[in-house]
């Protein structure tokens, strides 16, 4: 059994999962004798098989869905950006009597930056429309081709939004293309928010691939407090603690998923990563009863997400036990899909 999994020196108490969310839940001492059977289990079975290409993909596939978000209102950017330029001008106008030509000088500065981030904005916002229509109708592998062509051919090399992009598409197919188009990118050259986003796209490639350690010098380098962004702060979250759970850090990621309701109506497709990175950080303090319950929660959203915790190396004896269990029970997860070669 991995001490990485397993959170040899974390937490040994079984948690309550309460019905509410919000709730903290209760705690009571996990059985020796229970840990004690799951070891010697795990002794006689020998180590797991690694994921198979063909899993790896399926699992990227279902992590990297995206919902369509409605395009940004530029008229009223441009309304409130002028408004503003208004109010600029009004105060230089009405302090000249004290200031002079200083307060027209610095307006006319605050404008002409205002300008420029402007047209910046509407540039990005394009190319950032231009990309998702690109992406849309990549649903098959031959759309995929087509969509990587399309992005060689119609962005810059070099594109951070267009190699995101295309690591997007990489992902479900050849992850460790992803990863090396990912790893391309300087990331002290680029603004925090777009560091953070391929900090957490590599950590996620990493994770379902079962590489923990690279996934958590990742994550602890993202910085959630700074994500404006609500979704992106949340996904940030889901990455970066099932890294830490699956390292020995089962508490804290466990603390910090605690913030987040998986089943707000707003959560949309990362219930499903929110429910995944719940799995693990209860499976990292042995609450069983938690574990229950995440694992319920992702066969309703998509029994076959399950596979990722049935099989397969470094996932904790008693998460993978409950996961099988209820992919025999619904007889969901077909043999040769779990047991696959390389």
């Amino acid at each position: 059994m991995s001490s990485d999994e397993t959170g040899e020196g974390a937490e040994t108490e079984t948690t309550a999962s309460s019905q509410d969310e919000e709730a903290k839940p209760a705690s009571r001492p996990l059985s020796k004798s229970l840990n004690d059977r799951v070891a010697a289990r795990e002794s006689r079975e020998g180590g797991k098989k690694k994921k198979s290409r063909a899993e790896v993909q399926q699992e990227l596939r279902e992590l990297s869905k995206t919902e369509d978000k409605p395009a940004a209102d530029l008229s009223k950017i441009y309304v409130r950006a002028g408004a503003l330029a208004v109010v600029v001008w009004l105060i230089a106008l009405f302090t000249y009597h004290w200031v002079g030509w200083i307060g027209f000088a610095v307006a006319g500065a605050l404008t002409v930056a205002g300008v420029v981030g402007l047209f910046w904005l509407r540039r990005y916002m394009a190319k950032t429309q231009a990309l998702g229509s690109i992406l849309k109708g990549a649903d098959t592998a031959e759309g995929r081709k087509e969509a990587l062509s399309r992005i060689e051919t119609e962005f810059k090399k070099g594109d951070t939004q267009a190699v995101i992009a295309k690591a997007q598409l990489q992902m479900q197919d050849d992850p460790r293309a992803a990863l090396a188009t990912l790893e391309a990118v300087n990331l002290d050259k680029e603004l925090g928010p777009i560091a953070g986003q391929i900090r957490a796209m590599r950590a996620m490639i990493h994770l379902t691939m079962g590489e923990t350690q690279e996934a958590r010098a990742l994550a602890d380098k993202l910085d959630l407090g700074k994500q404006q962004e609500p979704k992106t702060r949340v996904m940030f979250a889901a990455v970066a603690s099932e890294a830490w759970a699956r390292t020995g850090a089962g508490r804290k990621a466990v603390d910090t998923l605690d913030l987040f309701n998986p089943e707000a109506d707003d959560m949309g497709e990362l219930r499903a990563q929110l429910w995944r990175s719940r799995a693990f950080a209860y499976a990292a303090v042995n609450d069983t009863k938690g574990i229950a319950r995440a694992v319920k929660k992702l066969s309703e959203i998509n029994p076959h997400l399950l596979g990722m915790f049935v099989g397969q190396k470094k996932v904790h004896p008693l998460l993978e036990r409950e996961a099988k269990q209820v992919v025999m029970k619904m007889n969901i997860v077909p043999r040769k899909i779990v047991r696959q070669k390389m």
